[in-house]
């Protein structure tokens, strides 16, 4: 279900790049003018050290860190049985889609790699709404199959095939909501009717807490299906999560099925929380703390926006941005504590497909080249991704629903199934598979078969190499264009290179830089880098992506700069400066507004960030950031009636004086890392048309 969007990020600034030359010592007298549309990148020194905190950057064979989800909109995908229809729901699919269809489609999963399916709710729904019923949201009754999508033995059926073809199977568990008229549970339980959730009631905690693990535990113990994705995870208090995560813990490993190889298994107890929300936000409501854990996975969100935003545009139609965006997202991760396992998708039911992202930023349409080359470029830095990784159905095919980027919202699109979030419950397109009972199968186009394979050879790289689901990842550089990483796990060490623009890019790279004295093998083609002078030299085409298998790393690894001076200078960097005891000259109360902690994702205006006026048009404030942090905000007042950011909504560099702008409206924030606790100033001098001027953030000494 959709709650909110976060316009989250965080971004650093990329290492020694040129474009169009080289940053190499000397000058060439009579330099070759540049290629148009090439640019070259020089890499000396590995922007930062080994990130092993999080669960999934340790190289420890975590089994759920190597989940590669296919999620299913039951109602939307495909119909497989003429017995079991919706006939209505929200979006603008057949609304016909069963378990059977699902069934029918299994090989298909299978054969794109993919190791696990996510379903959207089956259970019966009662709700006065039938199009809400169709979406499963809303449950009636959390013990019977929704008679509209078929039977508790095709449920059965599924899990079993599923099993016998190696995939995981999780049900969609909507633990804080329900429809206000729920029958009781085979132990006599029924949850408490709480506040109005539109077409049902909030639950109650922890009144329903037994109810709920009731529900939880049954279908691992009925099915033994292998967890749950959980429905706006927020509404569950976390300390109650952590007793409905242990409970299905402790299920799991009463049960055991044979698996693909003939094994036999417990089924996973994987559970992964769905908080639409900033980084600090979902750290807190749904992971806890390191000493009380609530649940393992969430979501990531925050880096979900960074690589649409990158590669496309959000929903607001903000994006493009340089590939230090990447970094930014990935940085958010500092959030979590350390038995975080954040799971990254890029699209999802209640979200645009990144096909009508693409559209709405008048990036690329289907008939052009772009289109596929950004798909391609996006779901390559996902393969890459240390922890589970979660695919839209049809995505990997470049679904796109014709015209919606035309079209204009208004009060009928929820008739129309254009509204932005069901837009994408868009009828399954399977290949090999009739997406209504008697239709011919569907045969995919040039381009949609080559995408789908790219993505099933991501798939397999991806599962061949631990670094890339479970390594540590040193962030080698990123700058405009440009975004690369070392993954490490074990003696599996991985480069990973991605250009984000449509230009070719020449790339040098030292091998200290990168850890390495010998070659560089392509994994995707086997064709090999040699080492020359102490450099590789690597051409990568607009939007091209790289994997590299470091044969011969050295025992020094990657070779680090001195990092960032987070002191600045001047009157900007200054901590102490009096107040002038007046408001200033913008005549108004200005606050840093964001998604940090405690800024409840742009909406509040906490004391601990207003600024003070401190005379000749410089505003400050001085925040304690109390740990590693990363997140988004502008310096605005508490209606919004003015708004300022970093020139062209850059990344914040910490000590650095940078130009600041008027940033109206959403996708329009600046983005900062910081990299160690301690006291920051805050400051910007506003010019005097009060339009922009200058800002700065410093560490204090």
């Amino acid at each position: 279900m959709k709650f909110e969007k976060s316009l989250l990020a965080l971004a650093l600034a990329g290492v020694l790049t040129a474009c169009g030359g080289s940053s190499g010592g000397g000058s060439d007298p009579d330099p070759e003018p540049p290629v148009p549309g090439v640019v070259d990148i020089s890499v000396e020194l590995a922007k930062r050290p080994v990130d092993e905190r999080l669960t999934c950057y340790q190289g420890m064979g975590e089994e759920t860190c190597n989940l590669r989800i296919y999620q299913v909109m039951v109602e939307a995908f495909i119909d497989g049985d003429t017995n079991f229809d919706y006939n209505t729901a929200y979006g603008n699919s057949h609304h016909k889609g069963d378990i059977q269809g699902i069934i029918n489609s299994l090989d298909y999963i299978e054969s794109l790699g993919m190791n696990a399916i996510w379903l959207t709710p089956v259970f019966q729904s009662n709700t006065s709404d039938a199009r809400l019923n169709g979406t499963g949201y809303f449950a009636g009754d959390y013990f019977t199959v929704d008679n509209n999508f078929g039977t508790k033995e095709q449920l059965k059926t599924l899990v079993d095939e599923a099993h016998a073809r190696g995939l995981y199977v999780f049900l969609d568990g909507v633990f804080g909501h329900h429809s206000g008229d729920v029958s009781a549970s085979p132990e006599n339980r029924m949850p408490t009717n709480g506040e109005d959730q539109g077409s049902g009631k909030q639950a109650v905690y922890p009144d329903d807490l037994d109810f709920y693990i009731e529900v939880a535990t049954y279908w691992v113990k009925e099915l033994k299906i292998d967890g749950w994705r959980l429905d706006q995870a927020y509404q569950v208090p976390a300390e109650h999560w952590e007793d409905i995560r242990t409970a299905v813990e402790a299920a799991s490993a009463t049960v055991t099925y044979t698996n693909n190889e003939g094994d036999e298994v417990n089924p996973l107890g994987y559970m992964v929380g769905e908080i639409w929300r900033s980084a600090g936000e979902i750290a807190s409501q749904g992971y806890g703390t390191d000493a009380n854990p609530a649940l393992l996975s969430n979501f990531d969100f925050p880096t979900r926006y960074a690589t649409v935003e990158t590669f496309a545009v959000n929903e607001g139609g903000s994006g493009d941005r340089a590939a230090t965006h990447l970094d930014t997202g990935m940085m958010s991760l500092l959030a979590y504590p350390e038995h975080a396992q954040p799971n990254l998708m890029i699209g999802n039911h209640d979200i645009l497909r990144f096909g009508d992202l693409l559209q709405r930023g008048g990036l690329a349409n289907p008939d052009e080249a772009e289109y596929w080359a950004r798909h391609k470029a996006a779901f390559a830095f996902m393969a890459a991704y240390s922890g589970p990784i979660t695919l839209y159905y049809n995505d990997e095919i470049g679904y796109e629903v014709p015209g919606f980027a035309q079209q204009v919202s208004n009060t009928t699109c929820a008739d129309q199934g254009l509204c932005d979030d069901h837009v994408a419950r868009s009828s399954g397109r399977i290949e090999g598979v009739s997406t209504l009972v008697g239709d011919t199968p569907v045969e995919l186009t040039a381009e949609e078969a080559d995408l789908k394979q790219y993505v099933a050879d991501l798939m397999t790289i991806r599962a061949e190499n631990p670094a890339l689901y479970n390594g540590s990842r040193t962030h080698i550089h990123s700058d405009e264009y440009i975004y690369i990483d070392r993954k490490d796990a074990g003696d599996n060490n991985v480069l990973v290179m991605v250009n984000t623009k449509g230009v070719e890019a020449n790339v040098t790279i030292l091998g200290t830089a990168i850890g390495s004295d010998g070659q560089l093998v392509n994994l995707m083609s086997d064709a090999a880098v040699e080492i020359a002078a102490g450099e590789y030299a690597v051409t990568l085409p607009a939007f091209g992506t790289a994997f590299f298998d470091i044969v011969s790393p050295t025992a020094e690894g990657p070779s680090l700069g001195d990092g960032d001076n987070l002191v600045g200078e001047g009157p900007l960097a200054d901590c102490d400066a009096p107040d002038a005891g007046e408001i200033g000259p913008l005549g108004v109360e200005m606050f840093i507004r964001g998604d940090y902690e405690g800024g409840n994702n742009y909406a509040a205006t906490p004391d601990s960030h207003k600024f003070a006026y401190k005379g000749d048009n410089i505003y400050q404030v001085v925040v304690n950031e109390p740990r590693p942090a990363s997140f988004g905000f502008k310096f605005a007042d508490s209606d919004w009636s003015s708004e300022f950011a970093v020139e062209n909504s850059g990344a914040v560099n910490i000590g650095t004086e940078q130009t600041m702008t008027p940033a109206a409206g959403a996708g329009t924030q600046s983005n900062i890392f910081v990299p160690e606790a301690g006291d920051y100033v805050y400051s910007f001098r506003i010019n005097a048309s009060n339009d922009g001027g200058e800002l700065m953030v410093s560490k204090c000494e």
